[in-house]
């Protein structure tokens, strides 16, 4: 283990690590995007929903998605500013333009939602998003299996919005009108459409044959939200894979779960000071 070496020593082993790899594959959760500057209960949050704050209580983005709004007219008003907030308002931040500079060729698979690392330039082929897209929209009911950009009902319906609401008949649905849900994984309605499905086998096949040189894993801000997604089968792998090392960036639970792990370097400090060190 090597999570408790000085911050210099840490350095010089990530150094050797990226040298010496074969493939780099990234794991990012939501904490790589609250590090970029897209925080869900920030100084832009509390400026762009200080409306619905003060009506409906709520602190942070994240558990606004999940208050009980009385009316579809009002549920939706707040989805359109939530999927503009996350998705549209904002370019590539800094951050992922600056991990696509030092990684351009990785393989990336994240539970975030808000497209940076499409944005930033890593390509679409090489990209897994687990847990949706918020630029999309699916049936509410889950089948049919097809999704649909958001971007046009955005642009159009977030002028609207008043006193907490949009005009009903703005209320989005699907081109057969189907009620419409955001492309985010809640519940068992979840869409896995035929490109998600095609991204899962190429992230499976990427691993397969990444194991069997040296692979380099770098996993950024994944906490215990979903940790079977990223964090536990990167420990997994860094513990089977002979020649894997796993790099973790995470201010609050940089500590693995598994103990016997050949490979395994941690940085609490800030991501982009870890990276600008390089």
């Amino acid at each position: 283990m090597t999570s408790t070496k000085a911050f210099s020593e840490r350095i010089d082993l990530l150094r050797k690590a990226i040298a010496e790899a074969d493939s780099i594959l990234i794991g990012a959760g939501s904490g790589l995007s609250t590090a970029a500057g897209l925080d869900y209960a920030g100084a832009d949050f509390k400026r762009e929903f200080a409306t619905e704050i003060e009506r409906y209580g709520f602190t942070d983005l994240y558990s606004a998605g999940f208050y009980p709004y009385p009316t579809p007219e009002e549920f939706w008003a707040h989805w359109v500013k939530h999927i503009w907030f996350c998705r549209y308002r904002i370019g590539a931040l800094p951050l992922y333009r600056q991990l696509h500079r030092l990684f351009p060729n990785a393989f990336v698979v994240t539970t975030n939602v808000d497209a940076q690392f499409a944005k930033a330039g890593f390509p679409a082929d090489s990209t897994f998003a687990t847990q949706g897209d918020y630029g999309y929209f699916q049936p509410a009911s889950g089948s049919p299996k097809t999704l649909v950009s958001n971007h046009e009902w955005v642009e159009r319906t977030l002028p609207l919005i008043q006193d907490c609401r949009i005009p009903t008949e703005n209320i989005p649905t699907m081109p057969d009108g189907s009620p419409a849900a955001v492309n985010l994984r809640s519940d068992d309605t979840f869409v896995e459409d035929f490109r998600w499905h095609q991204q899962s086998r190429r992230y499976t096949t990427f691993v397969e044959e990444a194991a069997q040189g040296r692979l380099l894993l770098l996993e950024f801000g994944i906490g215990y939200n979903t940790p079977g997604i990223i964090r536990l089968p990167f420990e997994q792998m860094a513990q089977r894979f002979p020649h894997t090392t796993l790099v973790r960036f995470n201010r609050d639970h940089p500590e693995p779960y598994i103990q016997d792990i050949p490979h395994f370097i941690s940085f609490t400090e800030d991501i982009e000071y870890v990276l600008n060190s390089l």
